[in-house]
């Protein structure tokens, strides 16, 4: 049996014949120099981080291009560190799926040390200030989900622990920001030296999210006479300190039986997924689509891995945002919503099922080329026509990534605005086109206020997910069955324009959705009569 640990790889002929890719470099030698001239600390060691931003470092360290790896730092659920870091040598079994069931393996080994920020374990924290005074050190980057850059709950006061953070300065930080601020603290005092925090977060605006929230610790701390006024100075410098933005696309679900199975019969051993205490599947390998995108603003103040060689698009700032907007405003977002809703109603679990039903996929098809295209922001340096054929024939296509519309239903009520909204706003400001003209968009819209109803195409109740407006939108539709001929409380959830960021009532769009609407409610089977109506 194959073993995922440094001895195991010793026998490359093996895991050759088993058609798995090994690291050409030396894994010793590459963390011997970690350790004296650190580079890349990274927070928060996902599965994105495993199968795209690890694996793109990979193959700088396979051609010479670095010689130093990435140092990860955990800052939760640290027994997933242990589980995965200290039983596997930090190595990581990729294995990237396309669409039509072929499977690439490899070994990641760009990983070169693994620590936990926890000062109960003062061996980890000694290193990791030792990092952070190295000047070296050039590069501080984060996947840690864009819940993990917020210091307040929603209701708009500080966090528990954050507000402990304040209190006790930089010695004893619990929240990641605080965690992140103790330790560019500490590099500030031994000699100022520059450095470059990179969010790699799936979140809008990401750089000034981190960057807003490590401010705002050492201005708490500077407050309170716990750190100096030169620190917040230091952090705002931007010849000395930068917070870039960044835009990453690419799916990497929680690991999938199936795919542990196949590895097992290959030889694999060990592959088992494991669950820990705070409820996080993680597993030895990670599975990942394909397709994936990394484009950041190119702002570095101590030098960077020249990750252009592996793919990774480095531009400006303004460049970035239109990426962005690309991809969440026309061409992945809001099919993605879509399909989410429709594919509740109509009962499947799967977005690559609901990709072979005709309805469905002519469905997005019109929302992403018809409709959308003629709006996009184009960034200039991606396609968006070639960006949307990819989606939709290859990643939403794909039956080995096993992403479900329940997921994606989740908090649809902050998505309708962004995904929906931007393009009928787009189409007002156009003289040339008119949003009252837009029939998939409204039909979506539709789809998501029948989907509010919490009762499928058959009739049957079924769990919505979750959504911090759901009781609320709920509640005007109270009393709502299936059948009904009228339901005057969708007009309330329509003439919001905080949800849609416009009055879609003042620009010929609300008596559509409203018509639409019920016509989805007429009974059994009504919702797949109106998509097939304005879809065909």
């Amino acid at each position: 049996m194959l073993q995922l640990n440094r001895t195991g790889l010793a026998d490359r002929a093996a895991w050759e014949a088993a058609g798995i890719e090994l690291p050409q470099f030396d894994l010793e030698a590459v963390a011997d120099r970690t350790r004296a001239k650190p580079q890349w600390v990274h927070f928060g060691a996902g599965n994105i981080f495993r199968a795209f931003v690890a694996n793109a470092h990979q193959k700088l360290l396979n051609t010479g291009r670095a010689d130093t790896g990435i140092i990860t730092v955990k800052t939760y659920d640290f027994e997933k560190a242990d589980k995965l870091n200290k039983l596997y040598d930090n190595l990581t079994l990729l294995v990237l799926m396309n669409a039509k069931g072929e499977f690439r393996k490899s070994v990641v080994g760009s990983v070169a040390e693994a620590l936990v920020a926890n000062k109960a374990r003062p061996e980890d924290d000694r290193r990791l200030i030792e990092i952070f005074e190295n000047p070296s050190l050039q590069m501080v980057s984060f996947t840690i989900t864009e819940k993990g850059y917020a210091l307040t709950g929603p209701d708009g006061d500080y966090l528990d622990r954050v507000k402990e953070d304040f209190k006790n300065g930089p010695e004893q930080p619990v929240h990641a920001m605080g965690i992140a601020a103790s330790l560019a603290y500490r590099r500030y005092l031994k000699g100022q030296y520059p450095l470059t925090f990179v969010s790699m977060d799936n979140c809008s605006h990401n750089g000034d999210k981190l960057k807003n929230s490590v401010v705002a610790m050492a201005q708490a701390w500077a407050a309170r006479g716990l750190v100096e006024a030169g620190f917040v100075d230091y952090l705002q410098d931007e010849a000395k300190i930068t917070f870039p933005l960044s835009m990453i696309d690419k799916i990497t679900p929680r690991p999938s039986e199936k795919v542990q199975a196949i590895l097992s019969e290959s030889g694999l051993a060990d592959m088992e997924l494991t669950v820990t205490s705070k409820h996080t599947y993680t597993a030895p390998f990670v599975n990942a689509e394909v397709s994936e995108y990394l484009v950041i603003e190119d702002k570095f103040t101590n030098g960077r891995p020249p990750l252009e060689e592996a793919g990774v698009i480095f531009t400006d700032r303004d460049t970035v945002n239109k990426i962005e907007t690309m991809k969440v405003t026309t061409c992945l977002n809001p099919l993605h919503t879509t399909l989410a809703v429709t594919g509740c109603l109509l009962g499947y679990t799967l977005i690559a099922d609901e990709m072979k039903d005709p309805v469905l996929r002519r469905f997005v098809e019109i929302i992403g080329y018809e409709e959308g295209l003629p709006v996009v922001v184009d960034p200039g340096i991606i396609n968006p026509r070639t960006f949307l054929d990819e989606v939709l024939q290859e990643r939403f296509a794909n039956p080995y990534i096993p992403d479900t519309p329940q997921r994606i239903a989740t908090d649809t009520s902050q998505k309708v605005g962004i995904r929906f909204g931007e393009t009928i706003k787009a189409y007002v400001r156009r003289a040339d086109l008119n949003p009252a003209g837009l029939t998939a968009i409204p039909l979506a819209i539709a789809a998501w206020c029948r989907y509010l109803l919490g009762v499928d195409d058959e009739g049957q109740p079924f769990a919505l997910s979750p959504d911090p407006l759901l009781e609320s939108l709920q509640d005007h539709l109270h009393g709502v069955r299936l059948g009904d001929s009228h339901a005057p409380g969708v007009r309330h959830i329509l003439e919001d324009a905080r949800l849609f960021g416009v009055q879609l009532y003042e620009i010929g769009l609300g008596e559509k959705i409203e018509a639409m609407f019920h016509e989805m409610l007429s009974g059994p089977g009504a919702v797949r009569r109106t998509l097939e109506k304005y879809v065909n």
